[in-house]
């Protein structure tokens, strides 16, 4: 395993140390992890990173080899029990296209999508280029980097819409520990009930994101 530079974040989005190590560390892994964190839970789709370096025999990953793999061997790759996603298959070919996606636009640098942004906008626009990356994930990620990984051009927390905004548990970038999740996972629940309550025809009305208080943690936030 490659050491936590003194740059590294401290993350706990994988719920395990090495997986959130590489998290810490690798632009490429933060990314695939924000791209496989749909129907899973979220700790499951920001292990995968870890997982698919693991089986590729590296401690991290490279853009240009995933890019450059063969797409039914990496779909297998990803289809190894336990499984890196409900959806391997689908995931892989998702995967492999953000990779050539970095590599055609950024040569394989996944960092330069947010080194040099000078404005929130700006970075929400190369975020939502992303394939597999729409606006809310493109939110949520731009969040994720302003709270935890310290980027934080002029404008983040407005670009990022309801997941800037400080203090509350509303997605993978409120994060910190278990305590947070658990609290993020049922603010999803609770959000979930009140769209299916309201696509049967009742009346109930969003609950309110759940926010920190005092003796909670608020750090990176």
């Amino acid at each position: 395993m490659s050491p936590r530079s003194p740059e590294s974040p401290e993350i706990h989005l994988a719920q395990q140390p090495e997986a959130d190590e590489l998290l810490g560390r690798s632009p490429l892994a933060a990314l695939v992890g924000m791209l496989l964190d749909q129907q899973v839970p979220m700790e499951w789709a920001f292990s995968g990173p870890y997982t698919i370096a693991t089986r590729m025999g590296h401690d991290d990953l490279d853009a240009h080899e995933i890019a450059a793999r063969d797409p039914e061997a990496f779909a297998a790759l990803l289809s190894e029990k336990p499984a890196v996603h409900r959806y391997p298959g689908s995931m892989a070919k998702r995967i492999q296209q953000l990779c050539r996606f970095l590599v055609d636009e950024y040569g394989g640098d996944a960092e330069a999508v947010w080194r040099d942004a000078a404005t929130g906008p700006e970075l929400l626009d190369r975020l939502q280029a992303l394939p597999g990356f729409g606006e809310q994930k493109a939110r949520i990620f731009l969040a994720l980097l302003g709270k935890q990984y310290g980027v934080r051009p002029e404008g983040w927390r407005e670009a990022a819409g309801p997941y800037g905004e400080a203090n509350c548990y509303r997605s993978a970038a409120d994060i910190t520990g278990p305590e947070s999740l658990a609290k993020v996972r049922a603010h999803k629940q609770e959000m979930k009930a009140a769209a299916k309550a309201a696509k049967a025809g009742g009346t109930a009305t969003p609950a309110r994101p759940a926010r920190a208080t005092k003796s909670s943690k608020t750090t990176r936030n």
